[in-house]
């Protein structure tokens, strides 16, 4: 029997928003974090802009590349995600 994935689409990731970077706890090391992310704390490999500034790097952690934007996921608000991302961190911590 083939197995079938079922997937939200991909979406964008709005500009400035960063709630990916603050709101999930990371249990792997992050440059400059080296026993990880609290959820709620923003990331120390965010940049002035929201920016994530190992993007596409090998050090950056397997969690983070992971993480898809979605229309689910993100709502369409920076508040609606941070809300979904705490919900999500709330019932897998």
């Amino acid at each position: 029997m083939q197995r079938i994935e079922c997937r939200e689409p991909e979406i964008p990731c709005r500009p400035h928003c960063s709630a990916c970077c603050i709101a999930p706890s990371i249990s792997s090391a992050i440059p400059g974090m080296p026993y990880g992310k609290p959820a709620g704390v923003p990331c120390a490999q965010l940049d002035g802009e929201g920016s994530c500034r190992i993007f596409g790097r090998p050090e950056r952690p397997a969690v983070c590349a992971s993480l898809r934007p979605t229309a689910g996921m993100c709502g369409d608000s920076r508040a609606q995600a941070m809300a979904y991302l705490d919900e999500l961190e709330r019932l897998t911590s």
